[in-house]
């Protein structure tokens, strides 16, 4: 999860007047870089062309998606590692916010471009990446809204960064837009879904324009969770909310419910998660404009 940037002793400085670090600590930056990495994989895999891979038989996209969502896991051990050993630092901040840019930023983004390109006309079609080049309107506009979930990923970054004071817990009640892994999961989890329906469930006999239709609705979510990003949306930390201290018991039984979709369903559960999560934002907003107008 994003690391805001907290106080420190006064660093050491050379005689040229250059701040120099006074240690980092080790098992955060680790799982910091491990983020890093799944980001960097992620793109590799998603990179190659879009078919069945050596790994498992499964799809390069879905690879790609499950790259993103590891990610997501290190980015939340780096917090909590940070904390527990007291290792949280201005540092680690910035690292993290250059690890979420390529895992929640550019490997999304990238990803919805691949399949957008794979599926629009069919993969008899397939020509390339869509980009600027593109021959027809449609494929300049996707591209557009991956540069512009690009933009928003790294704006939400710097201002998080900005404005969040300290890693104590009463400044992570919440979050002021959507958190950019919040974001990245939601169009990650989506792709998987996708390839899960496509390659797997209708494999044998997909219904008529299922793949290309499905496809077109990804760049549609990845234009609305950009502009959730650079919102003032209040949307809470799941985990300073609801999994730390103590909780009522029905809170537990909660918790437990994805889980056990999860168990049958993964992909569609975990696509069902950060989707609600995604929306909950604006709903909470709505509601409370409608109580105190």
């Amino acid at each position: 999860m994003e690391q805001p940037p907290t106080l420190r002793a006064p660093e050491r400085r050379h005689h040229h007047g250059i701040r120099r670090l006074p240690g980092i600590a080790v098992v955060p930056t680790l799982l910091t870089l491990g983020n890093l990495i799944c980001g960097f994989a992620a793109i590799h895999y998603a990179s190659k062309p879009v078919g069945a891979s050596t790994f498992l038989g499964w799809s390069t996209l879905t690879i790609a998606g499950a790259l993103v969502l590891a990610g997501m896991l290190f980015d939340s051990l780096d917090g909590f590692a940070a904390r527990l050993t007291r290792g949280a630092s201005e540092f680690g901040a910035q690292l993290d916010s250059m690890a979420d840019m390529v895992t929640f930023g550019v490997a999304p983004a990238f990803m919805m471009l691949r399949l957008v390109s794979y599926y629009y006309g069919g993969p008899e079609h397939y020509t390339g990446i869509l980009g600027p080049d593109a021959d027809n309107a449609y494929g300049k506009i996707i591209w557009g809204v991956a540069a512009f979930y690009i933009c928003c990923t790294a704006l939400r970054l710097a201002r998080f960064n900005a404005e969040t004071p300290s890693v104590e817990e009463h400044d992570h009640r919440y979050f002021r837009g959507l958190p950019s892994p919040g974001a990245g999961g939601a169009v990650a989890s989506l792709t998987l879904l996708h390839q899960h329906l496509t390659v797997v469930r209708f494999h044998e006999a997909p219904p008529d324009g299922f793949e290309r239709t499905s496809a077109l609705l990804l760049p549609l979510v990845t234009l609305l969770v950009s502009a959730a990003m650079i919102s003032r949306v209040r949307y809470w930390h799941l985990v300073n909310r609801y999994l730390r201290g103590r909780q009522p018991f029905a809170a537990v039984a909660w918790a437990l419910l994805p889980l056990a979709f999860a168990i049958w369903w993964f992909q569609v559960a975990i696509a069902v998660c950060f989707s609600l999560y995604a929306i909950s934002g604006p709903v909470a907003w709505l509601g409370r404009r409608h109580h105190h107008p």
